[in-house]
């Protein structure tokens, strides 16, 4: 390989030709405001430095602005702080930004009262990244991602993933060992191999052109494609007659290079890179002061020149740098034990502006156990929380409690620990920090807290009746101890188990025993939720008796999300829908993005009963994409479930099987039936949809089947109408009449609305032709004003049974509200049945057109309807966490889809393609 061009600047580098391709194509698609990111990955000395490198100069050559950060080892336990480097050069455009996000970003560097979220410093640095790159396109690296805080990190990927209509490009690299640093999270990596053997000699060549052809040889071995080891090697062997290190590995021998080049610096340069080794963020004054204080001399900058000059270090955008992080690893190395602690301990006292900083020094420079440290630490812990940087506070407490020698005091701060990482959906540290907790220590309210951590971060098979037992257990002697909101929460932990599981009565009743004895008023928002999880039979009709009277409390949104999922599970989707709806937008105000995707991912499903499908399918794929960046994984999967019952009945066949199948593939639904329910009904509704009857009873018919894994009490019923279609359009009637009676039998105890309106519509199919009409005149007595779905569906079976008593004239009212009500909703399938039937009648329908609404992505559709619900560009972003860039990009293409020219048209529009169902 020759020299090669990315951009305007020419950069020789061997072998890279691709790679190299990459960066030319990022840069040149952020300049055309295509905005993506890039994660550079391979192993140290790869060349992850040197592409990067090239990236910058071909940015800078092509007039881009290049914003960077750099990762430490020293500044990891530092909140936000490879963020404070990386917005540095733009500090003076905070005022740009809304008052909210403002202050939300002070916040998260310590200069305001805010506690943020991260998804809202992530916006926060979206639109300030954004209105910088309108005026001068960007790119931004983060060189060794993998030592920046976790909060940086997580801010730069949700930047990262919403840079489509952006002029902004991403670069990150990351060290190969790091196997969990930046992946899935939906970016483009780039893996940089070594070099091959043609490109090994060229670079070799480059740097070492007169070596003996057998040293040569040996080196290309050595070296096994790894540029540095390649430029570092010839160096080691001919200086002083230094051979090669045998038997170690390559980067232990790269550092040997350096460690030697080092220790033949003056002392003063070794001194200021010793210091500079311990903190890369260390102010250059402090670092010459504690430098003389090593050497007992004055040290001035110009003893930084000669490690320049040795390739050791290098000033790059006005900061001192090592030139490669092994060279920082190899001085910190070299340096003594004692002497480490020295430089540590000398740190602390000249950073004291810097408390947190100040706490880790001292913690690198004790041994043993101090309790000054360890609160100090803890108070550093506590100050990184206040910022919104969990992972920061995570580390600091598991620091803290190293050093203290409370055994009372290390639980509880490890416990505290694992409470924060559970909270950050970091399961793999939490779960290493419960494996330290010692669970004899602590009371009764610290052992609850144990388990209710452990339950969040390893939930088992939710069929373990015995963790069920010991939840509820837990939950009484909290209440007993002083912690009824603990004690609650325990019992919410073992009620939702019973119902996602669907286990018998009596375990339920394990838990409303454990739920007595707490005290809680009977319509406290927690009792009605755990009532109906653990015994929607016995609590069930007091429960919704009591649902539709309570005023919420609408500043406990906890409480909100409690009361409409009580209703939820007890079938009165028109409560919870309400309820659910409030709950999503103060979820989504306060920036609590993986309740958020709870939330939207229970209000789809309920939704879809109630006929809001563009909702649905804006609520669904949302709550996807949310679950995907928080890491909660299962609600990925239930998000899925959702969306495969709205796909079957749309009338989208195959879209729902592949989606259902998936959902029913994945082990994480093992034992979850409601999430393998609502699949395995999506089948039944997709196989009915395209005319395979005895496919789809049979499917459905394993929905009650109590030995079944897709089985669910409770949502069996909500099946019915599906059920009593395949059964009559098989001919196969008899084999549900048991299964209905049951239902009936249930309904008369536990009055659902869902179920009594699912019950009512397959009676009435189901029903001899002497007994059909009265049982269609009771299933049109439930109120169906709310609840279209199945208004259209038994309009259409209402329709069907007149035509075929040939009561032709009659049968075409229904039929036409059938066919409407399908056309607003978009039922395809369930339409094209509404029109075959009235064309038995001798009428005629128009076939339907494809609704606007549905060539809208389902972001398109959530930004269309809140612009049509009067919000700017900037109040959608902030909702929807983008950019409002990214905002005007969605209506820009939004407009011509609905044959509209602007924002006024928006509402119209909106209710002329739904039909306005609700």
């Amino acid at each position: 390989m020759l020299a090669q061009k990315v951009g305007d600047g020419a950069v020789v580098l061997r072998g890279r030709d691709r790679e190299l391709a990459a960066v030319t194509d990022l840069l040149a698609a952020a300049r055309a405001a295509r905005g993506a990111a890039l994660v550079v990955r391979g192993h140290a000395g790869i060349g992850k430095t040197t592409l990067l490198d090239a990236a910058r100069r071909a940015a800078t050559d092509a007039g881009m602005l290049v914003l960077e950060t750099n990762g430490a080892e020293a500044e990891t336990a530092l909140p936000f702080a490879g963020l404070h480097q990386l917005l540095a050069p733009l500090r003076g455009n905070l005022d740009a930004l809304t008052p909210r996000l403002r202050r939300t970003l002070r916040g998260a560097f310590g200069e305001d009262d805010v506690r943020p979220d991260l998804f809202s410093v992530g916006l926060a640095v979206l639109e300030l990244l954004g209105d910088t790159a309108s005026r001068t396109p960007l790119l931004v690296v983060a060189e060794d991602a993998h030592w920046l805080d976790p909060e940086t990190r997580d801010v730069l990927v949700f930047v990262a993933r919403r840079l489509t209509v952006e002029p902004i490009a991403a670069l990150m690299s990351v060290r190969a060992q790091h196997t969990d640093v930046l992946v899935r999270t939906g970016l483009t990596q780039l893996d940089l191999g070594e070099l091959d053997d043609e490109a090994a000699r060229r670079v070799l060549g480059d740097h070492a052109p007169a070596l003996p052809a057998g040293l040569r040889d040996r080196i290309l071995t050595e070296a096994a494609g790894n540029p540095l080891a390649l430029v570092e090697l010839p160096r080691l062997l001919t200086a002083g007659g230094v051979g090669l290190p045998d038997l170690l590995p390559l980067n232990e021998r790269l550092e040997s290079a350096f460690t030697d080049r080092f220790a033949q610096l003056p002392a003063a340069t070794r001194a200021v890179l010793a210091v500079f080794s311990a903190d890369t963020g260390c102010p250059l004054s402090t670092l010459l002061t504690i430098a003389g204080v090593l050497t007992r001399t004055e040290v001035a900058t110009d003893a930084i020149q000669p490690a320049i000059d040795a390739g050791l270090l290098e000033i790059r955008a006005q900061r001192l740098w090592f030139r490669h992080p092994l060279v920082r690893s190899a001085v910190y190395r070299s340096v003594g034990d004692i002497a480490r602690l020295t430089i540590h301990a000398l740190l602390a006292e000249a950073l004291t502006g810097d408390p947190d900083r100040r706490a880790w020094h001292r913690s690198a420079a004790t041994l043993g156990a101090d309790e000054d440290v360890s609160a100090e630490l803890e108070a550093a812990a506590g100050r990184a929380l206040d910022r919104g940087a969990l992972g920061v506070a995570v580390a600091g407490l598991d620091r803290a409690a190293d050093l203290t020698g409370d055994p009372d005091r290390r639980s509880s701060m490890l416990l505290r620990a694992a409470d924060l990482a559970a909270q950050s959906h970091d399961r793999r540290v939490a779960a290493h920090l419960v494996a330290r907790v010692d669970p004899t220590r602590g009371d009764a309210v610290d052992r609850g807290r144990l388990a209710l951590v452990r339950d969040i971060v390893d939930a088992g098979d939710v069929r373990d009746t015995a963790r069920i037992d010991a939840l509820c257990d837990l939950a009484v002697a909290a209440h007993a101890a002083g912690d009824t909101g603990l004690a609650a929460t325990l019992c919410w932990r073992a009620a939702s188990r019973r119902w996602w599981a669907c286990l018998p009565a009596h375990v339920g009743g394990r838990v409303t025993a454990a739920l007595d004895a707490l005290g809680l008023a009977a319509d406290d928002p927690r009792a009605l939720a755990i009532g109906a999880y653990a015994q929607p039979d016995v609590c069930g009709p007091e429960a919704l008796r009591r649902l539709p009277t309570i005023v919420p409390d609408r500043a406990d949104v906890d409480g909100m999300r409690y009361l409409g999922s009580a209703a939820l599970v007890l079938g009165d989707f028109v409560t919870a829908s309400s309820l659910l709806a409030t709950v999503a937008a103060a979820y989504r105000s306060e920036g609590r993005a993986a309740l958020l995707a709870r939330t939207l991912s229970s209000a789809g499903f309920v939704r879809l009963w109630l006929g809001h499908w563009p909702e649905v399918r804006a609520d669904t794929e949302e709550a996807e994409r949310l679950a995907e960046e928080t890491g909660e994984r299962f609600w990925v999967v239930a998000a899925r479930a959702s969306r495969a019952l709205h796909e079957a009945m749309s009338g989208n066949s195959d879209a729902a099987v592949r989606l259902a199948d998936a959902v029913l593939a994945s082990p994480l639904v093992t034992g979850v039936r409601f999430a393998a329910e609502a699949a395995q009904h999506a089948r039944g509704v997709a196989a009915n949809a395209a005319g395979r009857h005895d496919e789809a009873l049979e499917i459905l018919l394993r929905l009650f089947d109590p030995a079944d894994p897709t089985h669910h009490l409770d949502m069996a019923g909500w099946a019915l109408p599906d059920l009593a279609d395949a059964a009559v359009r098989a001919g196969r009637q008899p084999e549900v009449a048991d299964i209905v009676r049951r239902a009936g039998e249930r309904a008369a105890r536990l009055p659902s609305p869902m179920l009594r309106r699912s019950l009512g519509y397959a009676a009435a199919v189901l029903a001899a032709d002497g007994e059909a009409g009265p049982a269609f005149a009771r299933a049109y007595a439930t109120d169906l004003a709310d609840w279209p779905v199945h208004r259209a569906r038994l309009d259409l079976a209402y329709g069907t049974w007149l035509r075929r008593r040939k009561r032709i004239l009659e049968s075409r009212a229904p039929l036409r509200a059938a066919r409407d009500g399908f056309d607003a909703l978009g039922a395809h399938a369930w339409g094209r049945l509404a029109r075959e039937e009235l064309r038995a009648t001798g009428e005629e329908s128009a076939g339907r057109a494809v609704s606007s609404g549905e060539r809208l992505s389902a972001q398109e559709l959530q930004t269309a309807m809140l612009a049509a619900a009067g919000l700017s560009n900037r109040e959608i972003g902030q909702r929807l966490f983008l950019s409002h860039r990214t905002v005007s990009s969605h209506l820009y293409r939004i407009y011509p889809k609905l044959g509209i020219s602007g924002r006024a048209q928006l509402r119209a529009a909106l209710d002329a393609l739904a039909g306005d169902p609700g």
